[in-house]
């Protein structure tokens, strides 16, 4: 017999993801292949995330077919741009809208789409298990976001609004420069973490710089590499860029517990899979959720389940 799924299709700067949810709105594969960087550089020019897109889709659709032949696909859908505002715009989403596109038209089925920032969200409620009945705070920390949104359920999906954030560097950014400057491979938050938690050097004093809702990130770049400079020590300035961001968030939480008080506030986006931050966060405040690291990185699972609870609503 036929499994009736959906499907979700992510295409973003550093991923190339495609999940499988069922009609009960459980993930049943979340496939994912990093896009190719050059030793040495920090990412990719869009022209080659695109084609590095194209050549990965090769090998995710030869993964279903092996595996999943007996699937019967209901609907589909991709994210379309990275965040909900106007002039969100990033060509290596129209990978993923061409081959969802094709997808579409060959079966004869409905096809949605949504933002990449949606679908981070979605699937950090889905895999932190959060129960959301009415509006909450969602930190969006990656190396291309770090925004603090107000989140308000609508209809299917959300009315995301942005109220804070940071104003120069990206926390992700800020991690990967570091990192390969110190030898690492791009994307470098895993490998930084294995060194952080090696350390057992006291960590320099840190005083984070936060506004309101806001923060700079920039200046952290800086000083853990003069840090690195004057100790050659890659544990203990792992552990100073984490211990930096932890007191960056830890901050920011504090700022919005006097307005939104016991909202509660989820943390998506690749570099909150970086259980350091997670334990100083959790240690510092109740009511916080964070996605297991699958769901929290780069996938393609919180669009297939907004594609199903779009199919179902529309129904």
């Amino acid at each position: 017999m036929c499994k009736k799924v959906y499907i979700g299709i992510d295409t973003s700067n550093y991923t190339t993801s495609c999940a499988v949810c069922n009609e009960d709105g459980i993930i049943l594969e979340n496939y994912k292949a990093l896009l190719p960087v050059k030793e040495g550089e920090n990412g990719l020019r869009q022209s080659d995330a695109v084609f590095a897109h194209v050549k990965n889709f090769e090998l995710i659709s030869s993964y279903i077919k092996e595996k999943h032949a007996d699937y019967e696909i209901i609907a589909i859908g991709y994210s379309a741009y990275p965040r909900d505002c106007e002039n969100s715009y990033m060509p290596c989403f129209l990978v993923g809208k061409a081959v969802a596109q094709m997808i579409s038209a060959l079966y004869n089925i409905d096809i949605y789409k949504f933002s990449h920032q949606m679908g981070h969200i979605q699937a950090s409620i889905y895999s932190s298990g959060a129960q959301i009945d009415e509006d909450f705070i969602a930190f969006h920390v990656s190396g291309g976001t770090t925004e603090i949104l107000h989140v308000t359920p609508h209809n299917n999906t959300y009315i995301i609004e942005q109220i804070g954030g940071s104003i120069d560097l990206h926390a992700g950014q800020a991690i990967d420069r570091i990192g390969v400057k110190m030898g690492m491979v791009f994307p470098c938050g895993k490998e930084m973490e294995i060194h952080a938690k090696e350390n057992y050097e006291r960590i320099p004093p840190i005083k984070s710089c936060v506004n309101g809702y806001q923060c700079n990130i920039s200046g952290l770049e800086n000083l853990a590499l003069k840090l690195y400079s004057k100790t050659n020590n890659i544990s203990l300035v792992s552990a100073y860029v984490f211990e930096f961001l932890s007191k960056t968030l830890i901050k920011l939480t504090e700022n919005l517990r006097k307005e939104y008080k016991n909202k509660k506030i989820i943390f998506a986006g690749g570099v909150m899979s970086n259980s350091i931050i997670q334990n100083n966060l959790n240690n510092a405040f109740k009511n916080v959720y964070f996605a297991k690291p699958e769901f929290s990185a780069d996938n393609a699972a919180g669009v297939a389940i907004l594609t199903r609870k779009e199919h179902v609503g529309r129904e």
